[in-house]
């Protein structure tokens, strides 16, 4: 992108600049719109690309607590009400696991992109600047100077933002995590050595939600509407698309359900998605601040993705507000990395077991028979222990 433009063609000068208009960038939008803070959002795709871009996703009852307290429930929060029951096929065998709906109630069903559409809804119509198909760059993020904020827009003209701080909300491969020098990051990571093909289809699932558990491999369908369904397959990491085709996908699905699909219809899209826990540390660097994907990754297995990041949006909104109404008080910007990340943990912790536990006890080959006793043992205790059952409840409420 070109950089010829001096500092002082400024195009426009705002409070923050969010980079992507992703859950977390949308979310923290509408939070500092609400609080008389001036910002702009900055994404690189198109509206119809954002809006339409498919993508699971569970409001937990945390989330939905903090769009109450913003003001925003009624206008954003879609979905039907969760209810405190995980429903799984453990050797084509019906089990239900019941958690304590006084830890789990307030929940939603909302798949990403109904959130998404809702959120710039509300954003452009109380008169927020969201710009799209912008080409971005980052710059003096860490200097003395307000940093800057270059994009090229649709038109290939080049605009320049000035700002106080840059809130950095555009994904794993986005550029705002780039702009920090690497050594001023620590990556923390876990593979966990099988993907998921992802499959969304054009026909109604047998449930709203299901989990197979089957010596081939994790199996999972989720009713999106009355007439598509997302469907998850465990598979290799060496694994293509092109391996899975129709009539694999379905055949698959009926094996590790142990029951004939309700309808088999047109697949509209996969996707392979390696599992993987990721957390980049400190989720700060100068005047940039990290949220979102931007700063960690948990496996979709844990369905916690999208509220990590939307309590990134919070902690950041609310530092934004004290900075502003306290005579520019940096103290909860200065401890938003440290607040975050203790948050995180707490994430990856449940993450990582439950992702395992439950891979392990279907499938015996990735880690052995040991690991696959262990993990049906534990979730036996689950299902027959009221001590376990509450633990783990208590476990994901702590979460909440």
């Amino acid at each position: 992108m070109p950089t010829n433009r001096s500092t002082s063609e400024v195009d426009k000068n705002t409070t923050v600049v969010i980079v992507g208009a992703g859950v977390a960038g949308l979310a923290l939008g509408n939070f500092l719109l609400r609080r008389g803070i001036d910002c702009v959002i900055v994404e690189k795709h198109s509206r119809e690309y954002v809006e339409q871009r498919q993508r699971a996703g569970v409001i937990d009852t945390r989330a939905a607590r903090m769009f109450r307290v913003w003001g925003l429930e009624d206008r954003v929060v879609g979905g039907v009400p969760t209810e405190p029951v995980l429903n799984f096929r453990v050797d084509g065998e019906t089990r239900t696991l019941t958690l304590d709906a006084n830890d789990h109630g307030g929940g939603r069903f909302c798949p990403q992109q109904v959130l998404i559409r809702n959120l710039i809804d509300v954003f452009l119509s109380d008169g927020g600047d969201l710009r799209f198909d912008a080409e971005v760059s980052v710059e003096n993020i860490a200097g003395d100077e307000r940093p800057l904020v270059r994009y090229r827009d649709s038109a290939g003209s080049t605009k320049l933002i000035s700002c106080e701080f840059v809130a950095g909300c555009d994904g794993d491969r986005g550029v705002s995590r780039a702009a920090i020098p690497s050594e001023s990051l620590t990556r923390y990571s876990h593979e966990y050595g099988y993907a998921w093909l992802t499959i969304l289809a054009e026909v109604p699932a047998n449930h709203q939600s299901m989990m197979a558990l089957h010596p081939r491999g994790f199996a999972g369908q989720f009713g999106r509407g009355p007439h598509a369904s997302r469907f998850y397959l465990q598979c290799p990491l060496d694994s293509s698309t092109a391996q899975w085709t129709d009539e694999r996908i379905w055949d698959e699905l009926e094996t590790r359900f142990g029951e004939p699909m309700a309808a088999k219809g047109p697949i509209s899209g996969t996707q392979l998605v390696p599992l993987r826990s990721v957390v980049y540390s400190p989720m700060s660097y100068g005047r940039l601040y990290l949220l979102g994907d931007a700063a960690h990754i948990v496996p979709p297995m844990s369905a916690k993705g999208m509220n990590l990041a939307l309590h990134d949006a919070e902690v950041f909104a609310n530092a934004m507000v004290h900075y502003q109404t306290n005579d520019h008080d940096f103290s909860l910007l200065d401890d938003y990395s440290s607040t975050c990340i203790r948050h995180v943990w707490n994430y990856q912790a449940f993450a990582t077991w439950w992702t395992e536990l439950v891979h392990n006890a279907g499938d015996a080959s990735h880690q052995g028979e040991f690991r696959h006793q262990i993990a049906r043992a534990d979730l036996a205790r689950l299902f027959e222990s009221g001590s376990a059952n509450r633990l783990l409840s208590e476990f994901i409420a702590g979460l909440n």
